[in-house]
């Protein structure tokens, strides 16, 4: 069974669970918002993550991720400019079957996808922890924070919690969302935060300081 989704692309990659916050100034977003207010409930949109190109700009050309996340909009408040700003947080998976251009902003036909813990999922995310844990005393060295998990004993939560926490790039964040289960998420997490974890002890300057609070995306 599929469902049809207003699209919202983005630059990032939004997890189940994870906090989304959007300053939304774009004339086809406007009247996306515009129509989720609106419209009944419950108000959904879909984020998905460009592979390539932008998400502004007329006409822009983009090729977009397979698979995105429902964005459960929790507010949005129209400032004196225009401008909205939206709070929404990550819901179901989907993969995308379709996408319709009819509106100002894409919309897509979406199957939502099952969250299944997986095989030996106890045993990756002890591994997955314990990386994490070494590599969140790397990034402290060089400058950084970021918190520990708040549900470890949720095995499919604490992999999305995972791969939001790491400061990793779209690439690898889209390979996270994507993956068949909890167990292959933790498994892959841990292969990525021990690359980085070597990568930050060998070169202990981190310049991307600055970037690592990806809480705000200007749309």
């Amino acid at each position: 069974m599929t469902e049809r989704l207003p699209l919202f692309p983005l630059g990032t990659v939004l997890f189940p669970g994870m906090a989304l916050s959007l300053r939304v100034f774009e004339d086809r977003y406007l009247a996306l918002v515009r129509d989720l207010l609106d419209g009944p409930g419950p108000r959904r949109f879909g984020v998905v993550s460009i592979e390539l190109g932008h998400e502004v700009g007329p006409g822009a050309a983009l090729r977009l991720a397979e698979v995105g996340c429902v964005a459960e909009l929790r507010d949005a408040t129209l400032q004196a400019d225009g401008k909205y700003d939206v709070a929404a947080v990550g819901g179901r998976r989907f993969r995308m079957k379709g996408t319709d251009s009819s509106r100002p902003y894409l919309r897509a036909e979406v199957e939502y996808l099952p969250e299944e813990e997986g095989a030996e999922v106890d045993a990756a995310a002890v591994a997955a922890m314990a990386a994490f844990r070494r590599y969140r005393r790397a990034l402290a060295a060089a400058g950084a924070g970021i918190a520990d998990p708040t549900a470890p004993g949720d095995r499919v939560r604490l992999s999305y919690e995972i791969a939001a926490a790491a400061v990793l790039d779209g690439h690898d964040k889209r390979r996270l969302l994507a993956a068949e289960d909890a167990a292959q998420r933790l498994r892959a997490a841990r292969t990525m935060i021990r690359r980085e974890t070597r990568l930050l002890r060998a070169f202990p300057t981190l310049p991307g300081t600055a970037f690592l609070d990806g809480s705000f995306h200007p749309n």
